[in-house]
């Protein structure tokens, strides 16, 4: 290796670290600012350590339990998936898990404690822990397409049997979890209903930060004045246009379709500029994500 390309990879595992140390920061906050304090358990593998912790009466640290139950998982992904992948889920574990000791000998007061202790709270504490996880989980998804046990198991299980259908087993872990967390905690429904909420909200903040960071919208414009809008669509929402020569099947008619894609905010915008056009036909679909010289 050269000493380019070596430089070039000393920045990148630089880059992977600190990405893993981050995210293990961020959901470490999560967990020891609203979650372990309140008595309700986040999906999948962290959930089981979690109900284990609350089992034990709090008696082992619950570090001790994340790091029990997950390494073991990415250690079987550093040897069978992927190395370096299993080497960067163990530091975003272990960081995740004693950054809550950290935070614990600051001596900083989770959410329960440094509130008044009413039984409503329990709900911000949930959706709390679903917002600011969700980011943390964004960050290694983004970076690593992996977040935690959850994704470790299904992988190891993809690459044993590559026809297996991932969603069904991380919905049988959280499932489960949600499942054993009523018996765990005295057989009430709130838990039950955080742990749900939780996932909910954790998921949802995942989807938006993955797909909805650089998303937009993608107009597909049939019309027979393609000049005039274009001008008007390059002048007024600083978006390019690609024109495409289109016959209706129905008329046997030549006409133009232009595609533009633009932000959410221009999407009246759009519609004014449209309807100004008599004649003229538009659909529009979201697009997840846009790459390349796509301005404003």
């Amino acid at each position: 290796m050269d000493r380019k390309n070596f430089e070039k990879s000393v920045k990148q595992n630089f880059l992977d670290i600190a990405y893993a140390v981050t995210a293990g920061l961020i959901v470490a906050l999560a967990y020891y600012f609203f979650q372990n304090s309140n008595n309700f358990a986040p999906g999948g593998v962290g959930g089981l350590a979690t109900i284990t912790y609350y089992l034990l009466d709090y008696k082992v640290s619950w570090a001790i339990l994340m790091l029990a139950f997950n390494i073991p998982i990415f250690v079987l992904v550093s040897i069978f998936v992927n190395r370096k992948l299993g080497l960067y889920l163990i530091v975003y574990m272990v960081v995740q898990s004693f950054g809550t000791e950290l935070f614990s000998l600051l001596d900083w007061k989770p959410y329960c404690l440094a509130n008044n202790g009413e039984d409503f709270e329990i709900v911000f504490a949930c959706i709390a822990t679903g917002i600011v996880s969700g980011v943390g989980f964004s960050l290694m998804l983004r970076h690593f397409g992996a977040s935690g046990g959850t994704y470790a198991i299904s992988a190891l299980i993809k690459k044993a049997k590559p026809e297996t259908n991932i969603a069904y087993v991380s919905f049988l872990l959280d499932g489960s979890v949600v499942f054993i967390a009523f018996f765990v905690y005295g057989m009430k429904i709130t838990p039950v209903i955080c742990t749900l909420l939780n996932l909910f909200i954790a998921n949802v903040v995942v989807d938006y930060v993955l797909t909805g960071v650089k998303n937009g919208y993608k107009f597909e414009i049939i019309t027979d004045k393609p000049e005039g809008i274009s001008a008007e669509l390059l002048e007024k929402l600083g978006h390019g246009v690609t024109e495409i020569r289109v016959v209706g099947m129905y008329s046997h008619t030549e006409k133009y379709m232009l595609v533009c894609i633009i932000r959410k905010k221009q999407v009246g915008e759009m519609m004014k500029i449209i309807r100004r056009y008599p004649g003229t036909f538009a659909n529009f679909a979201k697009v997840n994500e846009v790459f390349g010289k796509f301005k404003q």
